[in-house]
């Protein structure tokens, strides 16, 4: 069936061709119509259907276009510059980097206005693009053994994914609705963070680390607790990569001397989507920045999956059942405080009860919770939302962090006048908690009467049940660990081995807590201005267990290996 050549006019290589005498003008035309339909360079066309040789072609287009034509068999494929984009791309582009100097990328094309190949790579490199005449079948050649070549590192590796096309990303500051990507959204760059994103959630990694250095660039997630590097850009990317976040998530791009926060929505389908919370911070080199991934579906709002022994839920349970009163919840960053308030709000979340958050921001949405984001530019802090809530006939509160003085004395007000107040702190232990309410300023009175119960906390891997292995370890070394003689007898424990179902070993994790209720000694103790070790000495004579003893315990249940309790404890 002939094509219609009405509209085609013949340009570039094929006026060539033509005006050489080895095409028709209508083989020419026909030629350029077949070439788009099948989304191939049109001297891979050409040649593939053998309308012009090879050599045929590269000598019309060396006249034409006064270029030498370079002989690609002088060079050895080992020879040619290394990832310097995936090999995708590379067939994509229908082009072929064959040396690079400090500032100059020379390409190989067999199209001399192949202008798109150029424009990508001075794109992604940041490089002067000097371009080469070499002959097709030679290309091609080179090229199908690139694309052989199994890739060493995760550069821009599948680019080209179809999942990227589906995903739309929008800020959530202000309310704002969803900004429109400009047209630069298809570039290279864009679609090189866009997998990123798409990765980490795929990985379930609860973090991205962006890191510049002096002359590295490298990408890292952070799964199940540790770091783990998945790309090394090239460091001249640095800028660009840097850019795009910041755009994404509408900060200043043009500010680079000071910390940024910011926030990505990134829409994966209709009813699914992942918040990204973003913040930069200028260092040497750059500006490093680092996204917490905040996937509410997956989270396990449930106090029973958290990993609490029975006793533990059972004094967290009784807490929650309170009329008022604070529980507070300690631990570092990342270590779970959010997930196991919120399962206790998940608990307390019925038609009967009043129930208010503010946070810094808001990382799970919860239907019949009222909540909201403070925003200190704007005076609305920790205290000023708090004094708004005890106007608005609460019967719960959570307050995501006790920074300051006067959040706290109001916090230990409304849990003296018949509130209950949910907190967090950052504090090593349970009993570290109470000196550092003692440190703010709080009357130790106030302490002892308001707090109920004071959970400490870390999240310790899991080992794999598919591939975890028994641990032989001497007595002596079992001892020094912590384990009792009694323990020891008959311990069986486990360590990490890897397999195709796991990370190192490892999947998922699970809490590691101390659980500690304010007992009338206790009070007693608080009152009388004895400090965290006083406090420690009372709680293990009550029977609660300190970290180190709950992760040994979890141990002994071949949940989690010994490595990781000396990770997340010491004695």
């Amino acid at each position: 069936m002939a094509i219609s050549t009405t509209s085609i006019q013949i340009s570039g290589l094929t006026h060539c061709l033509v005006a050489e005498g080895h095409l028709s003008q209508r083989e020419a035309m026909d030629a350029q119509e077949f070439a788009a339909q099948k989304n191939l360079a049109l001297s891979t066309y050409l040649v593939d259907s053998k309308l012009v040789e090879s050599t045929t072609l590269a000598s019309c287009a060396s006249a034409a276009f006064d270029m030498p034509v370079f002989d690609l068999d002088s060079l050895s494929i080992n020879e040619l510059p290394k990832e310097i984009v995936p090999n995708e791309l590379l067939q994509k582009l229908h082009a072929l980097p064959i040396e690079q100097t400090k500032k100059k990328l020379k390409i190989a094309i067999a199209d001399p206005l192949n202008i798109t190949a150029l424009d990508e790579f001075k794109l992604i490199t940041g490089m002067v693009t000097e371009p080469v005449l070499v002959e097709e079948h030679k290309l091609q050649k080179a090229l199908e053994y690139e694309r052989n070549l199994p890739q060493e590192s995760f550069i821009m590796e599948d680019l080209l994914d179809k999942e990227l096309d589906n995903i739309e990303f929008s800020t959530q500051e202000d309310n704002e609705q969803d900004f429109t990507p400009s047209a630069i959204d298809e570039t290279p760059i864009v679609r090189f963070v866009n997998k990123i994103f798409l990765d980490a959630v795929n990985k379930k990694a609860s973090d991205i680390h962006f890191e510049p250095y002096e002359k590295v660039f490298r990408v890292r997630f952070r799964i199940d607790g540790m770091l783990q590097e998945i790309s090394s850009p090239p460091i001249n990317l640095a800028p660009r990569i840097c850019a795009r976040i910041k755009v994404m998530s509408r900060l200043d791009i043009s500010e680079r001397r000071v910390p940024q926060d910011g926030r990505i929505k990134m829409q994966l389908s209709k009813v699914k989507s992942i918040d990204f919370r973003v913040n930069t911070c200028p260092t040497l080199f750059g500006e490093k920045i680092v996204l917490r991934i905040l996937d509410v579906d997956s989270v396990m709002l449930d106090i029973n999956s958290l990993g609490f022994e029975d006793d533990q839920k059972q004094h967290y349970l009784a807490a929650l059942n309170k009329p008022h009163g604070m529980i507070l919840v300690t631990g570092p960053t990342g270590s779970g405080k959010t997930v196991s308030l919120y399962s206790g709000l998940n608990r307390l979340n019925t038609e009967e009860r009043n129930i208010s958050t503010a946070e810094d921001p808001a990382e799970i949405n919860m239907p019949g919770i009222n909540q909201v984001n403070i925003r200190p530019k704007v005076g609305l802090d920790f205290s000023a939302t708090l004094r708004a809530f005890l106007r608005q006939d609460p019967d719960v509160i959570m307050v995501g962090e006790i920074r300051d003085i006067e959040t706290a004395e109001i916090a230990i007000k409304a849990a003296q006048t018949g509130h209950l107040v949910l907190s967090t702190l950052h504090t090593n232990d349970a009993p570290q908690t109470i000196t550092r309410l003692s440190n703010m300023g709080v009357a130790a009175y106030n302490i002892a009467s308001a707090i109920t119960l004071i959970i400490a906390q870390r999240l310790a891997r899991t080992l794999c049940d598919k591939c975890k292995t028994p641990h032989e370890l001497p007595i002596e070394t079992l001892l020094s660990a912590g384990f009792t003689d009694q323990q020891v007898e008959s311990i069986q424990l486990f360590k990490a081995n890897g397999c195709s179902h796991c990370t190192n070993g490892h999947i998922g994790r699970i809490g590691i807590y101390q659980v500690l209720p304010i007992s009338e000694q206790i009070g007693r103790i608080i009152m009388e201005g004895g400090n965290s070790k006083d406090l420690a000495r009372q709680a293990h004579a009550e029977g609660v267990a300190n970290l180190r003893e709950a992760a040994l315990k979890k141990a002994m249940q071949g949940k989690i290996s010994l490595d990781e309790v000396d990770r997340i404890s010491y004695q």
